[in-house]
């Protein structure tokens, strides 16, 4: 079976469309604000916005498309206001009794096992020479689409744009994935019209964005395409890729359940940002209890889990934790994801 992965990511820049009146006294043409700067996206549209043409510029410069290209690109692309309707809405931390019944319920583990059970040949195939479980594959695909069953409809030539210049806030890190899914449309030889994802431009059953795409996404059925939409033979082994090139480590745990007294200094340690900061020997010369046998050596991260309000169960996560935890910066999230593949797959991880 012919295998091929994907070329390298990012890159990045800003936009904010804001409104401002003309000044009634001349100024100096290098102070000059223009009618079309000065109006927003939603009403000029992407192809007068004097940011969107000095992107156009350095695109064709960089070899990335023709200049005529890009400007028919970005005549077509429509402004979505609803996308920065939803990118403004306040956001809420959930606790994880909440967010487990949402992400890792009953439901969501049960079409787990029917997916696996549909596909097992190739999950297990792509598992063995990845080293990831199959059940974690099956897992992130569960959170991130529901199986497949909802991948977005939103046209990234259309959202893409949008939150590249209209979403001044991360107008940096979206128009570098803009840049990236215009690489990407040429690369496969498609039209960029032709993909769709969610309302933020992450695409097909694994959610990836652009720059995950051109890096890890892989061709693992051979017929030419990374197909992330249909093929679960590329989805489950660009999944994998993600996860191995972010560390994953074949056999290794996730978590491993501990108890402690919360006392000032461990509380403080919870709060920090999520990295392998400390080993497992640190971490129980500072009070913490294994309550599964972990070598002294291993580096891991002390966090707890609100399995009910005001009730707390405390975990270290360990080297696999945080390969999922890259995939998706969240401990909920990769929590979630080892309560689905335990479910489906009987196992401990």
């Amino acid at each position: 079976m012919k295998r091929k992965l994907a070329p390298a990511l990012s890159a990045l820049l800003i936009l904010a469309a804001c409104s401002s009146e003309q000044p009634v006294q001349p100024v100096p043409d290098s102070q000059r604000i223009t009618p079309e700067a000065s109006l927003p996206l939603s009403e000029t549209g992407f192809s007068q916005n004097p940011q969107v043409q000095r992107f156009i510029r350095r695109q064709a410069g960089e070899g990335v498309m023709g200049e005529a290209q890009l400007q028919q690109f970005f005549a077509q692309s429509v402004y979505k206001g609803n996308i920065i309707n939803i990118m403004n809405r306040p956001g809420t931390s959930r606790p994880w009794y909440e967010f487990r019944s949402g992400n890792a319920g009953a439901g969501k583990i049960n079409g787990g096992r029917r997916f696996h059970q549909q596909y097992r040949q190739v999950l297990d195939q792509v598992a063995r020479e990845y080293g990831v479980p199959a059940e974690v594959l099956v897992a992130i695909v569960g959170i991130e689409t529901n199986y497949g069953s909802n991948m977005g409809s939103f046209r990234l030539a259309d959202s893409l744009p949008t939150l590249a210049f209209g979403y001044p806030r991360r107008g940096e890190f979206f128009q570098q994935e803009l840049h990236e899914f215009l690489l990407m449309a040429k690369e496969e030889g498609r039209d960029p019209f032709g993909f769709t994802g969610s309302y933020a431009g992450a695409m097909g059953m694994p959610q990836f964005m652009p720059s995950s795409y051109r890096k890890w996404a892989v061709d693992y059925d051979g017929d030419g395409q990374r197909n992330i939409w249909g093929s679960v033979p590329d989805v489950a082994a660009s999944v994998a890729n993600y996860l191995k090139a972010h560390g994953w480590q074949r056999g290794g745990r996730m978590m491993v359940p501990v108890a402690l007294t919360p006392t000032p200094e461990l509380l403080t340690l919870i709060e920090e940002k999520t990295a392998l900061g400390k080993t497992v020997g640190e971490l129980r010369q500072m009070g913490v209890v294994l309550l599964e046998d972990v070598p002294d050596h291993e580096k891991a991260v002390l966090f707890r889990l609100e399995t009910a309000p005001g009730q707390y169960e405390y975990y270290i996560g360990l080297n696999n934790f945080y390969a999922v935890w890259q995939y998706n910066h969240s401990r909920l999230y990769v929590s979630a994801v080892r309560e689905i593949a335990n479910g489906v797959s009987g196992g401990k991880l």
